[in-house]
């Protein structure tokens, strides 16, 4: 088992993160998935995220305990004495990934202290740090350590072409709905035009309408004659 997770406790982390990264993009789809597919897909995202850290936490155990790396490497980015960019990747990573965790587990909190535009920023920069991280752990495992596969190789490029696909769906989709926002507000914004245009009308000088005959008539009426009130 110990052999089994210094082979594969990495490449476990990583196939859990990606998925994770790729149920995330998923759970934000609004063109294709319904609203109970789109909490399906975030409890799967949330599962894999949880997931892959464990795995982390586990590659990060095996490497410490065989010796391949220290301790102070993995607290300290670039701190490692042989491979200190490789591994130095691999720590900003593990870093980048609990913030996004702790930001995601945290994110009904900032929810429910009101629709503060600041703050859900400061929340999405912080959760959209897990790309950096899974890019930066792209590249720890295909370089550091043992030379990688064939096979994983291919699995990494494969991993890669999905996020990047799943990327730009998600990049398609919001600017689609940035569009149909500005359209919106064009369509909306005409009555404080016409507005401005009855300003416009009613500082011209006007011109009072001569009353008809008819009108002359019902006003030399008495008031409720039309319905017999006068009898």
């Amino acid at each position: 088992m110990f052999v089994f997770l210094d082979f594969g406790a990495g490449v476990l982390a990583l196939v859990c993160l990606t998925s994770a990264v790729l149920w995330g993009l998923a759970a934000t789809d609004q063109m294709i998935l319904h609203t109970n597919q789109r909490l399906l897909a975030q409890a799967i995202h949330r599962a894999a995220a949880v997931a892959g850290l464990l795995f982390l936490a586990i590659h990060i155990w095996v490497k410490v305990a065989e010796s391949h790396t220290n301790a102070a490497s993995i607290a300290i980015p670039f701190a490692d004495a042989n491979q200190p960019v490789l591994i130095g990747l691999g720590t900003i990573a593990g870093y980048l990934f609990v913030i996004a965790a702790v930001t995601g587990a945290a994110r009904s909190s900032f929810a429910s202290r009101g629709n503060s535009r600041w703050r859900y920023r400061w929340w999405r920069a912080l959760h959209v740090g897990a790309y950096p991280a899974w890019c930066a752990a792209l590249i720890h495992g295909l370089k550091a350590g043992r030379a990688a596969k064939v096979w994983a190789t291919y699995g990494y490029i494969a991993a890669l072409a999905g996020v990047a696909i799943a990327l730009w769906l998600r990049l398609v989709q919001r600017r689609r709905q940035d569009i149909d926002r500005a359209d919106g507000i064009e369509v909306r914004n005409p009555p404080a035009r016409s507005m401005q245009e009855g300003r416009t009308r009613r500082a011209d000088p006007t011109v009072p309408r001569p009353r008809s005959a008819e009108s002359g008539r019902r006003d030399s009426q008495p008031l409720g004659a039309s319905r017999g009130w006068d009898r």
